[in-house]
């Protein structure tokens, strides 16, 4: 039997650690941005679900060459995790704003 990586619902919901300010010439890493360990994270069936796909999209997603979708983590050969931020980052550079397209 394996074990099954537990993340406790409460971490799925806390908000990224603040912004790390920088030189203001320069763009801030997103990585730094946000602490990974402790920012909360989804399985692939809950990131599925939230954003109304079938688990399967995401795996296509991710052994695409190459890969696209959210930034993720392979824990295990069948464990895939994607944190809270980076998905939040992801989808945020998907959005299309009409009142800004000209």
């Amino acid at each position: 039997m394996h074990a099954r990586f537990h993340v406790p619902a409460t971490n799925r919901l806390s908000n990224p650690a603040p912004a790390v300010t920088g030189c203001p010439t320069h763009e801030p890493d997103p990585a730094a941005e946000f602490d990974l360990l402790h920012s909360g994270w989804y399985s692939t069936e809950e990131l599925a679900s939230l954003l109304k796909v079938d688990p399967s999209t995401l795996r296509r997603w991710r052994s695409a060459i190459p890969p696209q979708g959210p930034p993720f983590v392979q824990i295990a050969p069948r464990l895939y995790l994607y944190s809270i931020p980076d998905t939040q980052l992801w989808l945020a550079q998907k959005r299309t704003d009409p009142s800004e397209a000209a």
